[in-house]
C-alpha cells in the first residue's frame, strides 16, 4: 500500500527500471525437501503509467539470463548451460504487458513472458510500495509483484529422477519482483 502522496499528472509518464534497486528472484523446489532461491542481477525495462494514475498502463522488460545468481557458482553454470536457460542460444527473459486491470493496492499486469525460446501468457499479481521524490531532483516509483510458472511450460525440462523417488528439481517456480524506476524526463 501507497504510504506517500502521488503526484499525479495528466500526461503519460514513463519510469525506467532503477537496475540497482530492483530484484528478480525465484524459488524452486530442490531434492524435494527444501527450496532454492535465486535472483538475476542484469534488468533493465520500463513501466508506462497512464495519466492521473498510479497503476502501470503498460510494462516492458528485458533480463540477461546468464546474471543468475543461486549463490552456488556450479549450479549457476549448470543452469546457464543448455539443460537449462542455454543462455549462448538465448541470452535474454522478457516480459511484454498485454493489459493491466485493478487498482494500485491490487493489480494484475498480464503479459507475455519469454523463456528460453518459448512464450507464454503469464499473470503477475503487483501492488504500489510507494511513490515520490527521491534526494537529486528525480521522482520515483516502486511495485512489487509475483506469479508462479511451470518451468516445463518453457522448455526447462532438465531433471533427475532421485534413488528413493522423487526428482532433483521441482517443476513450479516462484518469481517475486521488487521494482524501483525513476521517471524519465
Amino acid at each position: 500500500m501507497s504510504t506517500l502522496a502521488s503526484p499525479i499528472t495528466q500526461e503519460k509518464q514513463i519510469f525506467t527500471l532503477d537496475a540497482a534497486h530492483t530484484t528478480v528472484a525465484f524459488t524452486v523446489r530442490h531434492l524435494m525437501i527444501s527450496k532454492v532461491r535465486g535472483r538475476f542481477g542484469a534488468v533493465e525495462g520500463a513501466i508506462e503509467l497512464a495519466p492521473g494514475s498510479d497503476v502501470p498502463a503498460a510494462v516492458d522488460v528485458k533480463i540477461d539470463a546468464a546474471s543468475i545468481d543461486t549463490r552456488e557458482a556450479q549450479r549457476d553454470a549448470h543452469l546457464r548451460s543448455a539443460d537449462f536457460f542455454d543462455v549462448e542460444n538465448f541470452s535474454h527473459l522478457t516480459f511484454v504487458s498485454t493489459h493491466v486491470e485493478g487498482t494500485a493496492d491490487d493489480f494484475r499486469v498480464y503479459g507475455d513472458l519469454t523463456i528460453h525460446g518459448v512464450t507464454r501468457q503469464v499473470v503477475l499479481a503487483g501492488e504500489l510500495e510507494g511513490r515520490g521524490p527521491d534526494p537529486w531532483g528525480g521522482e520515483r516509483v516502486g511495485y512489487s509483484a509475483k506469479t508462479t510458472i511451470n518451468r516445463k511450460d518453457f522448455g526447462l525440462v532438465w531433471n533427475q529422477t532421485l534413488e528413493l523417488g522423487g526428482v532433483a528439481v521441482g517443476d513450479e517456480v516462484k518469481i517475486e519482483l521488487d521494482i524501483e524506476a525513476v521517471l524519465q524526463k
